[in-house]
């Protein structure tokens, strides 16, 4: 969002949602010659589309194994069942996606995860347009009322972890462990970690300036 921000959309943060990291696996397919993820250096990564966050984290590994990102490779499988033909067949090396999401296919042997690659940034915000927010705005106040009440006693909602394991047929251990990773927030995202967002864009040649922080977010 801050890239599309950044590249003109007429758009603002409203509210960080998640403030915890996401986890992203760095997968292989079953019949990959490639174990660790030292060897994928000069590989072609699968990615959903070019701006996307599967492209972004592709550079973020890059980045964070120290590799040249001019020589990163990429290959457009517009989504996860392209991720799997392409791994399968072997037009893409490897892809990077959420842990949780991909697990089912680890478990099936479908993927071999080779090791996670944390965002270095909260995941998830909430944004709307200028437009809806010059219109709209008691409304948008009122839904963030209601978001904050319920993301605050989320995980102490009875069998919460069991309702989510059956309602997204995922081990109820991959639940349990999801939902100690992740930690809901009722606050702005603050001005630290908006620069560290556009700093590591920066360094990833992704956007060539920062803006101002009340060009990003409104409160």
């Amino acid at each position: 969002l801050v890239k599309s921000i950044s590249e003109g959309n007429p758009a603002k943060i409203i509210q960080e949602y998640i403030a915890s990291p996401l986890l992203w696996g760095i997968h292989v397919g079953a019949e990959s010659k490639y174990n660790a993820v030292v060897d994928l250096e000069n590989a072609k990564a699968a990615i959903s589309r070019f701006g996307s966050g599967s492209h972004l984290m592709a550079y973020v590994n890059a980045q964070n194994e120290s590799w040249n990102t001019g020589n990163l490779q990429f290959a457009v499988i517009n989504n996860l069942d392209g991720a799997i033909t392409a791994l399968t067949t072997g037009t893409a090396d490897y892809f990077m996606w959420e842990h949780f999401t991909t697990k089912p296919l680890v478990d099936k042997g479908t993927f071999r995860r080779l090791d996670d690659c944390p965002t270095p940034w909260p995941c998830f915000v909430i944004a709307a347009t200028n437009k809806f927010l010059m219109e709209n705005y008691a409304v948008l106040k009122h839904i963030l009322e209601v978001i904050n009440l319920y993301t605050k006693e989320f995980k102490q909602i009875p069998s919460i972890d069991r309702t989510l394991s059956n309602r997204y047929e995922q081990q109820l251990e991959d639940i349990q462990k999801w939902l100690a990773l992740t930690r809901w927030s009722q606050t702005q995202i603050t001005t630290q970690t908006l620069d560290k967002v556009q700093d590591t864009l920066i360094d990833l040649k992704l956007i060539d300036r920062n803006l101002n922080y009340e060009d990003i977010v409104t409160n």
